[in-house]
Formats: structure tokens, C-alpha cells, sequence
């Protein structure tokens, strides 16, 4: 029986290519109340995405409903959503926000033309609800920002941008598809409780399509399950994630480190730190040419197989240290040295010829992206082989490439795919073949598992974590979960504002944080308390947990 405000009945979605059909959706049903929040999550590829985007009438031109309603306050839209609805009444917060707004036009005006399409407003009428929805997300300095454009703002002012888009209309629904991806724990509850506010002072419903079960389970009214296009187990938080009947529900939180304490890799406590340190950086400085000194004094060794976690929120420096070390910037100031030796003082536009580069190596975060479109993953892996080891005959070339792939679990069939074909944990098996390709001995990794599903980050981790076992290698961990740090490093450092204001053993840190960064970070990773739920609902209070 129909009684949500949003009614999804028996959805199919078909997508169709030239030889073949896939089904994206199977029977998806799904009921969202009035001003109530409810939780989609699942791994990538399980049609968290594609249910959204049917409601709001954007799936590409390859799909297709093939069967099954969709229902806003009992009008059928299942064919089309009306225009007049989209945007006004429905509307969509979307996962990758600097894709998602226009790059040429201001955000004021791009504010602006999303009253303009449905409503009648004079010029000053529209700039007074510009500004008051700006300050509505609490986006900071508006009067003198407001003009800017989205390459001008960080990850996490975009995405309030994009929220501030979507309740422009005072809409009845949003669905907020991935809305805190990549960002980091700070900006993460920054934006969660901007949502949460929003929709208890508005009565807006959500739908929050996630693969983060910690925030699914602080935020959300009900949650349902998806797997392979179909909902597997639907419920309250506190059911669903306190007594799961589902195996894959099971995997899901078994695999999810906010759900439960992580707990650290015990390989991870076996490294002596008395030995010559491999890399050793000491008072690095680097300023930008707008005046930012991103890094500011930092100094901190890596032994020999050992990983080190660098943490901190947005714009703290982690990325900048991280492409100093790989010697893709030059720092101002400060020494770096590499096995005794001073790396530091050669350019980076001349590092690639020094016999260190083959042994520093990185994996970047966005793993399709920062592979070459036009390569396939044989070429990507062999790329670096090629230009960086010996030479090898074409037959000896494909053998060692095929050894990388088996040795982070990349199926032979899968060489000769291109990025596009490939899921997002097959690119990030692909990128960190390539880095292990030449032999590393250094290994940065900037966020490898910050988009994927709680599934893929899982086999990364485990990935990562046996190859530095097996081949002895060192970790420079550049991340802002802290529960992923915990659980495959030794050590770590947090970072605010290019400085270092804590650094030490990761159970010490967790147990003691010291600085009171450190204690905000920590206190901003979601968690799942079904007795602060169940708590809030017997006094009759909002739940957001904390």
C-alpha cells in the first residue's frame, strides 16, 4: 500500500548496447515519508544511483524503465517527470559537485537561473533569496564570494553550493546522491547536519544514496539494502544495522570501519624504527604564488617498512607534503633525503631522470582519472616499466605486467580493457600496479579508497596491507578516515593549516589525542549508537548524532 510522498513500485531499468541488455534495476520498491530521511546504501554498481535518477527523469539515453511506478503525491511520473516538478518540488543534490556546476558561470547566477525556471522575479527579489539561501548553507563571506566561480572553492563549499541549489524552490523532496564523497570528516559532518537541519526545519524528505553505513545509520529514519539492482532488506537503523538478516548486509557491516572499533593490522606493530630512516623530511615550507603557505615546518621520518598516516581536513597541506615528497613540487624551504640522500634540492621537472624516482612512487585518488584514457590497463601498467626499468623483449614485458595485475588481484581479462570499462576498485587495482610496477621501495598513496564502497575499500586495504608484508615496502598514507589510518599504519601525523599539531603511535592517538584538533577529528567520524537513538525517540527528540 502506497502512503509515502514518494512511492517507488516494482522498478525495472533496462540499459541497452549495440550486442547486449543489463538490468540495472529489478523490482525496486521503495516508500519515502513526509519529512522523513530515508538511507540507500549498497556497493557501487547495486542501482543506488540509477534509482535516483530515474525519479528525477535523467537516466542516459541507453536506458530505459522497462517496468514499474514511480509516484509523487499519487502522480504518476514514471514516464516523465514534469518539468515544473523537477527542480521545484524534486529536486537533487549530486556526488561529484564540481562536475555538476557549470564551470563558466558564476554561482550567484547559476543560483539565479534555477528561481528564474520557476518562478517570476525581479532582478533584486532574486539577489536578496541568492544571498539569503547562501547563507542558509552557512557559506561563508557571502556578499564579497558570492560572485565567484566553482574551480574558485574547495570540495566542500561547492557542495553547498549544490545544496543551496536544490532548496532554491523550497522543494518537497531531495535525494542527495554521494553528497559527502571525498571529503573530509570535518566537512563531511559540516554538511550531513546542514542536511539534517534543512530537512527537519523544512519538512523535506531525502533520499540519501550512500555507501558510508556510518552516516546512513546516524542520519537516516530507515535504511534499505541494495545489491545487484534489487532491495534486499529494508528497516529501521537500529534494526537493520544492530541485527541484520541479509548475508550481504552482513558483508556490508562487517566491511564498514565506522561501524564498529577498528582495530589495527597487527603487521602494522612489527616495524622497528631504530634503523636509518628511508625518507626523512625536516622543516618544509612551501607557499603558493597567492601568498598560502600550505606547508609550514613539518618535519617526520618513514623507516623501512613502516606506514605512516598523514591526516587532516581539506586544504590542511596533506596533498602538497604528499607531491613534495614525490618530488612533484619543489618546497621552498626545508630538506627531504631518501636513503641518506638529498632529493630536496633536485627540481621536480628533473626528478624523473634521478636513479630515486623508480623507488617513489604514487597512487592518486581518483584512480580512473588519473589513468590515461587512451591507455589500456596492460599499457598503464607497462607505461612506467618502460620508460622508468630495464629494457625488456615484448614477451618478458607482458609476463612482469601480468605479474603486477595477479599481484593485486586484477584478472588477466581485464589488461586489455580501457578506464571506462573498468569499476572503480579495478582502477584503483590498476593504479597501485602501476606504482608496484618499477619496484618501489616508497609508496605515497593520496586517499586511494575515498570513493569506493565500503566492499572495494575493504579488498584495497587488504591488498595494500599484504604487499607491504610481501615486498617490504613503506606507506606515506595521505587520508581524513581516521579508522582506515588506525587500521594500516603505524604511525600518524595530523595536520592543520600546513603545520603539525600531533603526531604519534595510532592507538596512543585514538586512545589520548592530545591536541584538540586531533579530538574534533575524532569526534566527527560518524558512529552507529542504536542506544542514542532508541533514546532520542522514547524523549521525542531529533536524532543527528555526533
Amino acid at each position: 500500500m502506497m502512503r509515502g510522498i514518494l512511492d517507488i513500485d516494482a522498478l525495472n531499468v533496462r540499459f541497452t548496447g549495440r550486442n547486449s541488455h543489463f538490468d540495472a534495476l529489478r523490482g525496486v520498491s521503495l516508500s519515502l515519508e513526509q519529512g522523513r530521511i530515508l538511507g540507500v546504501v549498497g556497493e557501487s554498481g547495486s542501482g543506488k544511483s540509477v534509482t535516483g535518477l530515474s525519479v528525477m527523469g535523467l537516466l542516459p539515453q541507453q536506458a530505459s524503465i522497462t517496468g514499474g511506478r514511480i509516484r509523487f503525491r499519487d502522480q504518476d511520473i514514471t514516464a516523465r517527470t514534469p518539468r515544473h516538478l523537477r527542480g521545484a518540488s524534486i529536486a537533487m543534490v549530486f556526488q561529484n559537485p564540481h562536475a555538476a556546476l557549470n564551470p563558466t558561470r558564476r554561482i550567484c547566477d547559476q543560483l539565479s537561473d534555477v528561481i528564474q525556471a520557476h518562478e517570476s522575479l525581479d532582478r533584486g527579489a532574486i539577489r536578496q533569496r541568492v544571498i539569503h539561501l547562501l547563507e542558509s548553507v552557512n557559506f561563508p563571506d557571502v556578499s564579497r564570494r558570492m560572485g565567484v566561480y566553482p574551480h574558485e572553492l574547495s570540495g566542500g563549499l561547492c557542495q553547498r553550493v549544490m545544496i543551496a541549489m536544490a532548496i532554491a524552490c523550497s522543494p518537497s523532496v531531495i535525494i542527495a546522491d554521494e553528497p559527502t564523497t571525498g571529503l573530509d570528516v570535518l566537512t563531511q559532518k559540516a554538511v550531513m547536519d546542514l542536511l539534517f537541519r534543512l530537512s527537519r526545519e523544512r519538512a523535506m524528505s531525502m533520499m540519501l544514496i550512500t555507501h558510508d553505513l556510518g552516516l546512513a545509520a546516524q542520519y537516516c529514519d530507515s535504511i534499505a539494502v541494495m545489491q545487484k539492482g534489487t532491495v534486499v532488506e529494508s528497516g529501521s537503523p537500529a534494526n537493520i544495522f544492530s541485527n541484520p538478516q541479509h548475508a550481504y548486509t552482513q558483508r556490508l557491516i562487517e566491511a564498514c570501519t565506522t561501524m564498529h572499533p577498528a582495530q589495527p593490522h597487527p603487521a602494522g606493530k612489527t616495524t622497528s624504527r631504530k634503523r636509518r630512516p628511508l625518507l626523512e623530511v625536516s622543516n618544509l615550507r612551501k607557499r603558493y604564488a597567492n601568498g598560502h603557505l600550505a606547508v609550514d615546518d613539518v618535519s617526520f621520518t618513514i623507516a623501512p617498512g613502516e606506514s605512516l598516516g598523514l591526516i587532516g581536513e581539506s586544504g590542511s597541506g596533506k596533498s602538497t607534503l604528499s607531491r613534495l615528497v614525490g618530488r612533484l613540487l619543489d618546497p621552498d624551504d626545508g630538506a627531504i633525503s631518501f636513503e641518506g640522500r638529498s632529493i630536496g634540492t633536485i627540481g621536480a621537472h628533473d626528478f624523473f631522470r634521478a636513479e630515486q624516482r623508480p623507488h617513489i612512487q604514487l597512487v592518486f585518488q581518483d584512480a580512473a582519472g588519473s589513468l590515461n584514457p587512451r591507455f589500456t590497463a596492460f599499457d598503464s601498467i607497462a607505461d612506467p616499466v618502460r620508460r622508468l626499468g630495464p629494457a625488456r623483449d615484448p614477451g618478458a614485458l607482458r609476463h612482469h605486467v601480468e605479474k603486477c595485475a595477479a599481484d593485486v588481484g586484477l584478472a588477466p581479462a581485464l589488461l586489455d580493457r580501457y578506464p571506462h570499462q573498468l569499476s572503480g576498485g579495478q582502477c584503483a587495482r590498476v593504479g597501485i600496479a602501476r606504482a608496484i610496477s618499477v619496484d618501489p621501495k616508497l609508496l605515497i598513496l593520496d586517499e586511494p579508497t575515498a570513493a569506493l564502497d565500503v566492499l572495494a575499500q575493504s579488498e584495497i586495504l587488504a591488498l595494500l596491507e599484504r604487499l607491504r608484508r610481501e615486498k617490504g615496502m613503506s606507506y606515506l598514507f595521505v587520508s581524513h578516515d581516521l579508522h582506515i589510518v588506525r587500521m594500516i599504519c603505524d604511525r600518524m601525523v595530523i595536520l592543520q593549516n600546513g603545520k603539525i599539531v600531533e603526531t604519534g603511535n595510532c592507538e596512543e592517538v585514538f586512545q589520548n589525542p592530545r591536541a584538540p584538533y586531533t579530538a574534533q577529528l575524532l569526534a566527527a567520524i560518524p558512529h552507529f549508537r542504536p542506544a542514542s537513538q532508541e533514546a532520542a525517540a522514547a524523549t521525542g527528540t531529533e536524532f543527528a548524532g555526533s
